[in-house]
């Protein structure tokens, strides 16, 4: 009876020594209206959706080809209607896959895509300064346009020098 007694202390001993000593993990949120805050808009939605982004590529798209630095780049792809096409659609899925909204980018990787060209530091930049213009045309607000710029600046070393 003593033993039993015994082991009986020490389990509730063990017990509320656990009870006592285990950390508090689990915290919960009280909303004054017990309603939780809207998330925020993704960028996708920040930009206006697809009407907007792709009113800002074709123009960013004209202002490459017009470019007197970097044209020379894009004058097969202007020449050519379908590579036009192509490369306007994936460009125009990229930024709304990449800014969360409902598109899937289904192009090759940028390093697939520009391997062989040897696009230099200076042609990316001019490139950059291109899209801001195009954002610029279309009032694009500043922080929309460095949240874009977050999502396409980290290409740049898929991009450039291959």
């Amino acid at each position: 009876m003593k033993k039993m007694n015994f082991l009986l202390a020490a389990t509730i001993a063990a017990s509320l020594m656990t009870v006592a000593c285990k950390k508090k993990t689990e915290t919960q949120t009280v909303y004054v209206d017990n309603t939780p805050p809207a998330p925020a808009p993704s960028l996708y939605t920040r930009l206006g959706g697809i009407g907007p982004i792709t009113a800002v590529v074709d123009k960013f798209i004209g202002n490459c080809a017009t470019n007197s630095f970097i044209g020379p780049r894009f004058s097969a792809t202007a020449a050519d209607s379908y590579r036009l096409k192509y490369f306007r659609y994936n460009l125009i899925d990229q930024i709304c896959a990449g800014s969360g909204g409902p598109c899937q980018y289904k192009g090759q990787t940028m390093l697939a895509a520009h391997t062989g060209m040897n696009i230099t530091g200076p042609e990316f930049d001019t490139l950059v300064v291109q899209l801001v213009k195009a954002m610029t045309f279309y009032n694009v607000p500043a922080q929309e346009q460095g949240d874009l710029a977050s999502i396409l600046l980290p290409m740049k070393t898929d991009i450039v020098g291959h």
